[in-house]
């Protein structure tokens, strides 16, 4: 039997990341249910990167590098400068000590563990108490059709710094992706479904891709709780802003909550856009207004802490 003293988080990058960090000082982290966005997935050396889930398993480790937001802290990189000698993939920055979880992944995919497992092997093994659980398990990859031509996610963000103008997204073997089976009830059972504040089309939407999260999520709309990562019309980090103006969106909290409307029962949205709440109320959503720029412990513990209490 599921228990129900547990919270869902839907999560994806260094803003859920950020936002996790105060949530486990919040509530116990083995109450936590997060899935995780694998559209970032990526081969590159012959090996298998997952991003967000190591940004994630990293910080709930005490392993992250907090200045990067990303990676090992204290890394070093000479394995990196050997390979660039004989890849073209030298724009991603993986460190020496990042490699070795790439290798012991790819190894345990290659004895034929799916991506569920895998990550339960290497969260155990790095002591992370909540439950990490990647979206789905097939091989999903998102890429960003721009003005100079199709790419991965990966190399859109860190190679071409997110510059070309963005004309499509694709999210490669969407369709032959499946909601893994015990989702549907864990949304149900759980207390809230806290959508973290992820790019909301690369993070959250990829997850929201796979057939049947927004059907799920539709039916415990009265307890899903989203947080805008667009504060004044501009994202802290990362190409938010370009994704959702590609795809006609108003890049603003109001075009976030639009997004989401179908399954969104309460949204918190920054301090700074408090005037735009009452648009946001007349969808029927649920609507507060916190300090939402995570760029201290505190700020991140007192952001999770209202998210709780609401």
């Amino acid at each position: 039997m599921i228990k129900t003293d547990y919270y869902v988080v839907l999560a994806g990058g260094v803003g859920a990341a950020k936002f996790i960090e105060g949530l486990v000082t919040v509530v116990n982290p083995s109450q936590l249910i997060i899935i995780i966005n694998t559209g970032d997935d990526i081969e590159l050396f012959g090996l298998k990167i997952c991003p967000d889930i190591d940004i994630i398993t990293y910080t709930l480790a005490g392993l992250v590098d907090k200045q990067k937001g990303w990676g090992y802290q204290e890394e070093t990189f000479n394995c990196l400068n050997i390979l660039k000698r004989f890849y073209n993939e030298g724009w991603f920055n993986t460190g020496d000590k990042d490699l070795a979880t790439h290798i012991y992944r790819t190894d345990l995919f290659k004895q034929g563990y799916n991506k569920t497992e895998v990550t339960k092997k290497i969260t155990k093994n790095l002591g992370v108490k909540a439950h990490l659980i990647p979206m789905c398990n097939e091989d999903v990859q998102t890429y960003i059709e721009t003005d100079v031509g199709t790419m991965h996610f990966e190399e859109y963000y860190i190679k071409y710094q997110c510059k070309p103008k963005v004309k499509n997204i694709i999210y490669q073997g969407i369709e032959s992706a499946n909601l893994p089976e015990i989702i549907p009830q864990y949304f149900k059972n759980a207390k809230k479904v806290i959508i973290c504040p992820s790019n909301p089309i690369v993070s959250i939407g990829t997850i929201l891709n796979v057939p049947g999260y927004r059907e799920y999520l539709k039916q415990v709309k009265k307890k899903v709780y989203g947080i805008s990562p667009i504060i004044q019309g501009a994202t802290i980090k990362g190409p938010a802003d370009k994704l959702m103006e590609s795809l006609g969106l108003d890049v603003s909290c109001v075009g976030v909550a639009k997004y989401y409307r179908e399954f969104l029962g309460h949204f918190v949205i920054d301090l700074k856009d408090w005037e735009q709440a009452e648009e946001i109320k007349k969808m029927g959503v649920k609507t507060s207004c916190f300090d939402t720029i995570m760029d201290s412990l505190k700020k991140k513990k007192e952001l999770a802490q209202f998210i709780i209490n609401l």
